[in-house]
């Protein structure tokens, strides 16, 4: 296994569509959504590990989740933990963890990679991956894994390539926000469209000369305690200099102002289980087209829910279609599947 190869896992976020289930103090990557016995974090790192050595596997999540982390992936050491102390979003903790690894390895080749997908064909992801670490340790790259789309999806970001590029790996052209369905059915006739699974890949070297070039304040405001990374004066430098860092995501910071970026359509099946629909189309169904986890049921006229209880408590329902019912502790959710969305802004309402 190459000792040059590191993973940077993020585990930091909220999850709150997944709410009631997903909370701020018990995240969806730390649970196991599917009821596969593994939960997302677990199954990512596992993944990951096939391909990089465990010890070069670091997480990237909210100090808050530090004891959870530790009870969830007991093989990793606590120095593989890297804590935000605030969340701020992804250009500021990639840049931290980069120089971490830089200083660790100056030739390290590394992913980023989120703790909550699921991907079932571990062999081809282990594939795609290590042909981008290929592409990657052989000239000054930034890459992406792009997902091909399956239908006009408007919750996720776009990745435009050359249409005419004919090459395995593509040169992006540019990245496109969320669209509205009429520009997402656009996206999907052109074929030259790719989902952002926010999969990336480059090497330590590479990603830092980025950070220099597009966001020099950030850059030498990270630099200006390099000397206390991988100590034990680190922790104090971060608190104290973390939450002045900008909130901005890599994607705006780096990605969409370089010109060497390169996507690679990825071949392995994905889905970024971001709602409870995504959650729905992985689970199996029952003749009525009704995705069960945990719960026994007692179905009428019940079709396309997907109905989720703690235990195994028993659920009747009759005449709802195209719902989501969760029961959690002390909340119980029946809402829409079409307004999956909205569940974010539900959970701000009741805070």
């Amino acid at each position: 296994m190459n000792k040059n190869y590191y993973a940077i896992l993020m585990a930091g976020g909220v999850g709150s569509r997944f709410w009631p289930v997903s909370t701020a103090e018990f995240p969806k990557q730390f649970h196991d959504m599917l009821g596969t016995g593994e939960t997302l974090i677990q199954k990512t790192f596992t993944r990951l590990s096939q391909i990089i050595p465990k010890e070069n596997i670091l997480i990237l999540t909210h100090e808050d989740y530090n004891s959870i982390v530790l009870e969830q992936l007991p093989m990793v050491k606590q120095e593989q933990i890297i804590l935000e102390p605030v969340m701020r979003n992804t250009a500021p903790c990639i840049l931290y963890a980069s120089l971490k690894i830089k200083k660790q390895n100056p030739n390290a080749i590394m992913v980023v990679a989120p703790s909550d997908h699921w991907i079932e064909d571990e062999m081809q992801f282990c594939s795609n991956l290590q042909h981008a670490f290929d592409f990657c340790e052989c000239d000054e790259n930034l890459m992406t894994l792009g997902i091909l789309p399956t239908f006009a999806n408007t919750g996720y970001g776009y990745i435009e390539f050359d249409k005419l590029d004919s090459r395995p790996i593509k040169k992006v052209k540019q990245f496109r926000e969320k669209p509205d369905y009429a520009t997402a059915r656009k996206f999907i006739q052109s074929r030259n469209y790719l989902w952002n699974a926010g999969i990336f890949v480059w090497s330590a070297k590479t990603v830092l000369k980025a950070y220099e070039e597009f966001q020099p304040v950030m850059y030498d405001h990270f630099m200006s305690g390099y000397e206390a990374l991988n100590t034990e004066k680190e922790a104090a430098f971060i608190k104290d200099n973390y939450p002045l860092a900008q909130n901005i995501s890599v994607d705006y910071a780096i990605l969409e102002k370089a010109q060497n970026v390169f996507v690679l359509p990825a071949t392995f099946d994905w889905n970024d289980l971001g709602t409870w629909g995504s959650l729905y189309d992985k689970l199996p169904k029952d003749e009525q087209e009704n995705a069960v986890v945990n719960a026994t049921v007692y179905l009428e006229n019940a079709t396309n829910n997907i109905i989720r209880t703690e235990g195994k408590k028993l659920v009747v329902i009759d005449g709802l279609t195209d719902y989501i019912i969760v029961d959690k502790d002390d909340v119980l959710l029946i809402y829409p599947k079409n307004k999956e969305q909205d569940i974010k802004q539900i959970v701000s309402k009741l805070k």
